[in-house]
């Protein structure tokens, strides 16, 4: 029989993470840490596109975990921000790719290098052996969880 006391470990560490990373107090100190002035809402669409590219309203609602009609009422705000454009060439508006413009890339950017100072904060008093294999544990966790999603969603 398998213990289970590390899964549930694991399971409560990551409640508790995603606690503090959906915190909009969180999100508001990220900003301001990055000084761009940008509602709390349209960042991590912001954020979502820098790190995966051109991507239309369907995919873009799913990895950040909001609805489709949330997602293009608010990339319509971005885009009048002039961080986004949208690419045209589709009658349903679901289906047309979202793109950063070099503005959009540049509050990426500094939303990145403010998220690298908040870590390294947080991370201070850990050796670099940990913070690698905390890193590295992480990302193959990410990868395998991704992976199982897509293989279930039929996309993998």
């Amino acid at each position: 029989m398998q213990n289970t006391r590390n899964i549930d470990k694991l399971g409560s560490s990551l409640i508790d993470l995603l606690s503090v990373l959906n915190s909009p107090r969180r999100d508001d100190a990220l900003l301001r840490e990055a000084g761009v002035r940008l509602d709390r809402a349209l960042f991590p669409l912001l954020v979502a596109l820098d790190a995966r590219g051109s991507l239309a309203v369907a995919p873009l609602a799913a990895l950040v975990g909001r609805d489709h009609t949330t997602v293009s009422r608010q990339l319509a705000k971005l885009a009048s921000l002039k961080l986004v454009k949208r690419r045209d060439g589709t009658p349903d508006r679901r289906m047309t790719a979202a793109e950063l413009t070099a503005a959009g890339h540049e509050i990426a950017r500094k939303i990145a290098l403010a998220r690298r100072r908040l870590l390294a904060k947080a991370l201070a008093g850990w050796s670099e052996a940990d913070r690698r294999m905390l890193a590295d544990l992480n990302r193959r966790f990410a990868d395998t969880l991704l992976a199982r999603v897509a293989k279930a969603d039929g996309s993998g």
